[in-house]
Formats: C-alpha cells, sequence, structure tokens
C-alpha cells in the first residue's frame, strides 16, 4: 500500500509541477503586449498634459520596439549564463519597476520607465519558444498557440480598457499605465516555483552562429514583415477608417475587433503548424486573408469593411503565431530556439518600428491612401516569397544548406 502511494503520488506532484509551469508562461505572456498596448490610446491625453509634439510624443511607441530589437540578440546569452527561469524572473520584476517608473509624474521618467519596459518585455518575447521548446517538446504548437492567445487577449483588453480606467476611473492616464503593475506583480508571484527549478545550462548550439543559415533568414524576414503589418494596422487602421468616414469611436472599435479576430487563429495555426513537416500551405492561406484585406481597403468599398476587417484579423492571427512557432519548429534544441527567437526577433521589431514611419511617409508624400496601402499588398507578397521559405520541412544550421526534418 506504502509502495502504491508512492507510486501514485509522483505523477501527481508532476502534474501540479506543470500545472504551475502552464500558468506561470501564461501569465508571462499576458505581460508581453498589454503594457504597451495600453499606451496607445492614452497618447492624446499624455500629449495635452505634457506640452510634448506630436513626433516626440510618438517616439514612445517606437521607444519599445527599439529596445526589443537592442536586447533581443542578447538574451539567450543571459540565460546561458543564469538559466531561464532566473532570467524570465528578473525580467517580470524590472518591467514592473519599468511601469511604476513610467507612470512618475516627470517627462524624463516616461521614456526611461518605457524604454525599461521594452526591454524586459524583450526577455519575455525571446525566451518563451525556447522554454516551450524543452520543457513541452511534445506539445509546441498547443503551448504556442495558448500563450500567443494570452498575449493577444491582455493586449487587446489593455488597448480597450486604458482610457476608461483613465477618465471613467478617474485614474488618470499615469494611475491607468500604472494600473498595468499589478499584471506583472501576479505574474512574479506565479513564476516563483520555477526558481527551485533544476535544469543544467545548456551549451550553444553546434556548429556555429545560426545568423550563418539561410533558413534562419527566412524565419527572420517571415517575423518582421509580419511585425512590420502588424504595427502599420495598429498605428494607421483607425485614422484610415476615419477619414472614409467613420467616426472616432467606430475606427477604434474596428482596431478592436482585429485583435479579437485573431484569438481563434493564434491559437489555432500553431496546432495545425506543429503535426505538418511544412508549414507553406498554412503561408499561402495567411497571405492570401493578408492580400483581401489590403485590397477591400484598398478599393475603398466602405460597405464591406468588416469583411477587410476579419480578413486582416485573421491573417495577422495566424501570422503571428506561425512565426513565433517556427522558433521552435526549425530548431533542434531549447538554445538552439532561443537563438533564432533572438535574432528573428531583434531584425523583426527592428523593422517594425520603421514600419508605420514609412506608411505616413507616403501618405504625406502623397496625401492619400492607395500609395500607402499598396505598399502593404507588396509586402504581403514578400511575406509569402519568405514564408515558403520558412515553412519548407527541415532545421536551421549555421551553414546554407539546412539540415532535412
Amino acid at each position: 500500500m506504502i509502495v502504491n502511494e508512492a507510486q501514485t503520488s509522483q505523477p501527481v506532484r508532476s502534474r501540479i509541477k506543470t500545472a504551475w509551469l502552464v500558468l506561470g508562461i501564461l501569465l508571462v505572456a499576458a505581460n508581453l503586449r498589454a503594457a504597451i498596448t495600453g499606451l496607445g490610446p492614452l497618447v492624446e491625453a499624455i500629449r495635452a498634459d505634457t506640452d510634448l509634439s506630436n513626433a516626440i510624443t510618438g517616439m514612445l511607441t517606437a521607444l519599445p520596439l527599439f529596445a526589443f530589437a537592442a536586447l533581443s540578440p542578447i538574451a539567450p546569452k543571459i540565460a546561458q549564463r543564469i538559466g531561464m527561469e532566473k532570467t524570465l524572473f528578473a525580467s517580470l520584476i524590472v518591467l514592473t519597476l519599468g511601469i511604476l517608473m513610467r507612470s512618475y509624474p516627470t517627462v524624463l521618467t516616461l521614456f526611461i520607465g518605457t524604454f525599461i519596459i521594452g526591454l524586459a518585455i524583450a526577455i519575455g518575447n525571446v525566451l518563451l519558444p525556447g522554454l516551450i521548446k524543452r520543457d513541452f517538446a511534445g506539445h509546441v504548437g498547443a503551448m504556442t498557440g495558448a500563450y500567443s492567445v494570452s498575449m493577444n487577449i491582455f493586449g487587446a483588453l489593455a488597448s480597450g480598457i486604458s482610457v476608461p480606467l483613465s477618465v471613467g476611473a478617474g485614474l488618470g492616464w499615469r494611475g491607468s499605465l500604472a494600473s498595468w503593475a499589478v499584471l506583472g506583480g501576479l505574474a512574479i508571484l506565479c513564476w516563483l516555483p520555477q526558481l527551485r527549478a533544476r535544469h543544467t545550462s545548456y551549451a550553444s548550439a553546434a556548429g556555429g552562429s545560426i545568423w550563418r543559415s539561410a533558413l534562419a533568414w527566412q524565419v527572420t524576414l517571415f517575423m518582421g514583415l509580419q511585425s512590420w503589418l502588424f504595427y502599420i494596422n495598429a498605428t494607421w487602421l483607425p485614422e484610415i477608417l476615419h477619414q472614409r468616414g467613420m467616426n472616432v469611436a467606430e475606427a477604434g472599435w474596428m482596431l478592436s475587433a482585429m485583435q479579437f479576430v485573431s484569438l481563434p487563429t493564434s491559437f489555432i495555426v500553431p496546432i495545425l503548424a506543429a503535426h505538418r513537416a511544412s508549414q507553406r500551405g498554412i503561408v499561402i492561406v495567411t497571405v492570401l486573408f493578408h492580400l483581401i484585406g489590403y485590397l477591400g481597403l484598398l478599393s475603398g468599398n466602405t460597405s464591406l469593411v468588416w469583411v477587410w476587417i476579419i480578413c486582416i484579423g485573421i491573417a495577422v492571427g495566424s501570422s503571428i503565431s506561425l512565426a513565433l512557432a517556427f522558433f521552435g519548429l526549425r530548431t533542434r534544441s531549447a538554445q538552439q530556439a532561443s537563438e533564432l527567437s533572438g535574432m528573428a526577433q531583434s531584425i523583426g521589431y527592428l523593422l517594425a518600428a520603421f514600419g508605420p514611419i514609412s506608411f505616413g511617409f507616403f501618405h504625406d508624400l502623397t496625401q492619400a491612401w492607395a500609395v500607402p496601402l499598396m505598399t502593404l499588398v507588396i509586402v504581403s507578397v514578400l511575406l509569402l516569397a519568405v514564408g515558403l521559405g520558412a515553412g519548407r520541412s527541415g532545421y536551421v544550421t549555421s551553414s546554407r544548406t539546412e539540415g532535412p526534418s
């Protein structure tokens, strides 16, 4: 009887540890967007309160993306030295402190805090795919889908409730921004049990740098181009719809609708991808939805705007979750997955930072939306080209010749 109890207690403890780890991953993921997407709806209030110019205020949305680009390649090296769990825990503490610093009543701390938030989020962005590759090797698709959904739900929620918290709850824009420290605190508490985990420090993948891998560059460009499209949508879609006759509130809800439509595909696509050696078919369908959405907006047909928004939502949800899934599907180890994630997110978010700027430049140059929207069509075609390469069966190596799956 004693033997039976001992034998049954082990699986129970294992299930509890796994449940805590899954909950921790979901809460870390929840913090990867909320502190950033909650800022956009408050930009007008921040500008009015601080007397900053439009250009300087616009830097607030670009600062985290530049932080992502700067720290993403370094994050795997930090984790290699002190461990994934401790690195993620430290990033959650830094994130929470950055959120509080951003809410302190000076312009300097507003910008410093925003940059610190970007640095902290970069750690989670890069390391979560490697953690999933290591601890859920048989369920990469499902876990990638789950954390993508958590990230997107809280990102959409933050953009939706920031103004109500500021105005309706009387917190002001500083209080509204500071409120997301609560989510960071919850993630810190939930991650504490992971600090007891014992994992041997993984060595760098044999064979040299993945920066020499053609497949790694295709995954990187897929990540970058889909990020380019997403951040242009997030920045400019409400303005396009407003100038075509929608009121500001309706245009804002369209952006929220796009993000909520993306949730099902964010979860489903990684699962489908994990059950296929090649993901080229998924890439083709994803890009098709991008093209339908952007060509629809380009046509100027406002009676079918919901159709275009739904198509774009499906496309952006599929794109980001497939890009994240590639980090695990195209690599052989947790370390390699983190290195590919760092490479792809560094270049990807650097591209994303310039996407909205270039879109606005073409609008200023032409005083119309046709040319800027046509650039989205062109980038979608480029996304197809690199996606067909990234989606082929194989693993990244340090050479131009990629390993078979």
